[in-house]
């Protein structure tokens, strides 16, 4: 199989928010931020190299490794893929950028790395994360709205 015949490698998500872009910062680096509308609870040590926690009420951890950290522009972690062993080694890495737009701020989140799975992997982590970032970038609109 050629290799530019390979499944997607990235999610790409862009949401609009009233927001300047210090609040949205706050909200995707902060403990109080990411456990609110990402996790149930979350602890992070911002900076490249560091770890954040985000866990849920039913049970499930994900565990991060910061990456980039430039405020308020760039945030970027790596992660666990979704669907596969618990030991397994295999990350893909998420983005967020933050653009100011006027009063609005431009988020985009961009999560790559998924071209390195077989097709069932691919599909369950692709199919799992594009739905999970559409609605959890849902619950960061509301979160910063009701905020």
């Amino acid at each position: 199989m050629e290799a530019d015949m390979a499944f997607p490698d990235r999610i790409e998500r862009t949401v609009e928010l009233a927001h300047p872009p210090e609040k949205v910062w706050a909200a995707i680096t902060t403990a109080e931020g990411l456990g609110t509308w990402f996790g149930n609870k979350a602890t992070i040590d911002l900076r490249p190299g560091g770890a954040a926690q985000l866990t849920w009420d039913e049970g499930a951890t994900a565990n991060m490794r910061i990456e980039r950290v430039e405020e308020p522009t760039v945030f970027g972690f790596s992660w666990h893929i979704f669907g596969l062993p618990e030991d397994d080694p295999r990350r893909t890495y998420v983005e967020f950028t933050l653009e100011p737009v006027g009063a609005i701020t431009r988020l985009t989140v961009v999560e790559s790395g998924f071209a390195q799975l077989s097709d069932d992997a691919h599909s369950t982590a692709f199919g799992g994360n594009t739905d999970g970032w559409a609605r959890e970038l849902g619950e960061l609109v509301d979160y910063l709205d009701a905020a």
